[in-house]
């Protein structure tokens, strides 16, 4: 691995020229970003799902901009069931995901039963950079919470198991939630 500053994620989609996936496989984050949101959610069950609003907006916008230029963009969960409420809470939002032009997939972990699949959570460029984050055990970032990698082993072997997972996962629309 490589030990630079930490990288910064809109930079690297923004150099992206063909894919950027996201393997999520905690049941729970609790990164600064999400907090109000979140805690609006549990107070009152609704979530926030206006692309315009100025908590999706530049998210939506990041995602609009890679994909015009050809970048697909896929996220994949990998989840306990039931689900946790954190998860319940992604669930509610990933319909702005999908708008904004990401594919979503989730797979139940029983059903990952078999695949051989990272311990961290990341991001995969175009399968020659892989941006690893790192969290804390009840899922603040860590002390040092990105780490960028480009050593050709270590991503082709995450390439491999996001492929398996993703074969393997349950497209949004057909997920249910239990």
């Amino acid at each position: 691995m490589q030990q630079n500053e930490p990288p910064r994620f809109d930079e690297l989609l923004g150099a992206a020229r063909h894919s950027a996936i996201h393997l999520e496989m905690r049941d729970g984050y609790a990164v600064p970003d999400e907090a109000e949101d979140y805690r609006r959610w549990r107070e009152t069950g609704e979530r926030d799902v206006d692309p315009d609003s100025p908590y999706w907006a530049p998210w939506v916008q990041m995602v609009r901009t890679a994909t015009a230029r050809g970048v697909a963009m896929r996220r994949v969960r990998i989840v306990s069931e039931p689900v946790s409420a954190y998860i319940q809470y992604e669930h509610a939002g990933t319909a702005v995901n999908i708008l904004a032009g990401e594919e979503v997939r989730w797979l139940p972990r029983d059903q990952a039963a078999g695949l051989l699949v990272p311990a961290v959570d990341g991001w995969l460029f175009d399968d020659v950079q892989l941006l690893l984050n790192h969290f804390t055990g009840n899922g603040e970032w860590a002390a040092r919470p990105m780490e960028l990698c480009t050593d050709h082993g270590v991503v082709t072997a995450y390439a491999g198991a996001v492929a398996a997972v993703w074969g393997r996962a349950i497209p949004h629309d057909q997920y249910k939630i239990r």
